[in-house]
């Protein structure tokens, strides 16, 4: 059976649960952010903080160009 609405009868706990995740999320890309900026800043190249981040230098540079 495929469910094609949410079933609230947990008194919105799975709601709550999300928005969590939400908030985490949002928590986690500041961190990188400012991480990403202090390696910068500190010399690291974007393919050594790639390899740290699990991603490739590409990623990194994409996504954090304006950093420096």
């Amino acid at each position: 059976m495929t469910r094609t609405s949410v079933d609230t009868g947990d008194d919105g706990g799975i709601f709550h649960e999300l928005a969590a995740v939400r908030e985490a999320k949002k928590d986690l890309s500041r961190r990188e952010e400012v991480a990403v900026r202090r390696a910068r800043n500190g010399g690291l190249s974007w393919a050594e903080i790639g390899t740290l981040l699990g991603v490739t230098r590409q990623t990194m540079h994409r996504k954090y160009r304006k950093v420096g």
